[in-house]
């Protein structure tokens, strides 16, 4: 279905929930389409009670923005849909106004791979309040699962210690879903996947051999490995555990014995079941003792950053993991809590008005205004703190946070030594501003990223908070019209 739908329309304009187009059409409706306004993208908790979260996606939101049209199918379907009284939903010149409406808005985001924390905006997004309205949810779908995904491999390749770590995710992934967490996996930390596809459209190095289907479809183990063997000397990782893994991997090593004498060498084996501490050992000795001691010991089954861990802990002799389930699904946490929320909005006289979500709990109201994040580094080159402030203020007199959940909670600036602007320019009325950096860039700024960042906040529990707030001058403003909505709305309801 999905492919046959994309040949004939690959336009993705309609991924979008229809509370977005309805908006559009209110917009467009009173007038106020081409008003400029300021969306600002943030999430407010780290997943996986973890410190920082992977800033990814944005090499794929931009390959989106590039083709942002709306097709004549995309129209054609939207005039199909009715209100409850079964009329036209939208009028046929709201119709026309999306056929002929083009791209312009400015972006600003955060480099993809930058590690981030909650509350600072990653993206900046301002332009006619209809297009930046319409980039919601798109914007939202694309960000926080591939942060998510690359998050969790980095808490795994952290727990992996410098072995390398292989997504093999794909079959247990949610639907075309898969694509995505490859892309972002490998941003994380990842060396290859399981993924081909994957492997073609992003250029992630491939990895696999086979299953126990293989094993299972000949008389006997050996016999199947050594057909594997004739038919791809240089690729074979024997898995093992079919029958038995210790016997799996005699086995394995007698195959090994003909592959050397025709001049290859086995490249390992791969436990899947049991005790894979204890298997692990058992088989590196044995692999040993037989004279392959540069054969590698693969090992997948239901693996995680905590089991790794645990594995590590036990002295497990493996060199290379395999994790499926719990990183293509992010086993843990769900979804990343990323919102997109209107800060501000361009009067009828040209000027900005600031715009502030109100709640019962201060950790849900926004931060109103057009902002940005400033990145402080301490003595050693750690990061220190990140600054939101307005993007009018002069970052070199700022010289303490606040927090934005908590007035009480305040950082000094005194420390730092150098400090950077976090939102780069992407876009500027709708054309791109930059040579998007290629996948292995941004996976190598990921690893320097995390040279940056101290230990304690790469705990797996209990991480050291990093410090994130806002400039007095924006907590005050920022007060001053909480105060002043609630004095309104004291009023109104008096």
């Amino acid at each position: 279905m999905f492919t046959d739908l994309f040949q004939r329309d690959p336009s993705l304009s309609l991924l979008t929930d229809q509370y977005q187009l309805t908006m559009a059409y209110g917009y467009w409706k009173n007038g106020m389409a081409e008003r400029r306004a300021e969306f600002h993208m943030f999430y407010r908790k780290n997943p996986f009670r973890g410190g920082f979260v992977v800033m990814t996606g944005m090499g794929t939101l931009l390959e989106y923005l590039q083709s942002f049209r709306f097709s004549r199918g995309d129209l054609d379907y939207l005039a199909t849909l009715t209100d409850r009284n079964g009329a036209p939903l939208f009028e046929p010149a709201f119709l026309d106004y999306l056929a002929n409406m083009r791209f312009t808005c400015d972006i600003h985001s955060v480099p993809e791979g930058t590690i981030v924390f909650p509350n600072e905006p990653l993206i900046r997004v301002q332009g006619p309040i209809l297009q930046a309205q319409l980039l919601e949810t798109l914007l939202l779908n694309t960000i926080n699962f591939q942060s998510l995904i690359a998050s969790k491999v980095a808490r795994i390749c952290h727990a992996a210690q410098g072995d390398p770590v292989v997504d093999f995710g794909l079959r247990r992934a949610q639907g075309l879903g898969g694509l995505a967490a490859a892309r972002a996996a490998y941003i994380g930390g990842a060396v290859g996947t399981s993924n081909v596809l994957a492997g073609k459209l992003f250029g992630i190095p491939v990895i696999g051999t086979h299953a126990h289907s293989w094993v299972m479809s000949f008389p006997e183990e050996r016999q199947a490995f050594t057909a594997y063997a004739r038919a791809l000397p240089g690729n074979c990782v024997f898995l093992v555990d079919t029958y038995g893994s210790l016997n799996g991997v005699r086995n394995a090593i007698a195959v090994a014995r003909e592959l050397r004498e025709q001049g290859h060498e086995m490249m390992g084996i791969r436990l899947d079941s049991g005790d894979l501490a204890y298997f692990s050992k058992q088989s590196r000795q044995l692999l040993d003792e037989a004279g392959f001691p540069e054969a590698q010991i693969v090992a997948s089954n239901e693996l995680d950053e905590y089991v790794i861990t645990s594995l590590k802990l036990q002295g497990a002799r493996i060199d290379i993991w395999g994790v499926g389930t719990k990183l293509v699904t992010a086993d843990g946490d769900p979804a990343l809590n990323g919102v997109y929320k209107l800060t501000a909005i361009e009067t009828q006289q040209g000027e900005w008005e600031y715009k502030l979500k109100l709640s019962d709990t201060r950790a849900k109201m926004s931060v109103p205004g057009l902002l940005q994040v400033y990145r402080h580094y301490h003595e050693a080159e750690r990061m220190m703190a990140d600054v939101i402030a307005d993007h009018r203020e002069i970052p070199e007199t700022i010289d303490r946070i606040i927090d934005p959940n908590d007035n009480l909670r305040r950082k000094l600036l005194k420390r730092s030594v150098r400090f950077e602007p976090l939102l780069k320019p992407l876009y500027r009325e709708g054309e791109l501003q930059i040579d998007p950096p290629d996948l292995e860039q941004i996976r190598q700024h990921f690893q320097d990223q995390l040279t940056l960042l101290d230990d304690s906040h790469k705990r797996f529990e209990y991480p050291h908070i990093y410090p994130v707030g806002l400039s007095p001058k924006l907590n005050a403003l920022r007060d001053a019209m909480i105060e002043r909505e609630r004095e309104q709305l004291s009023e109104q309801s008096s």
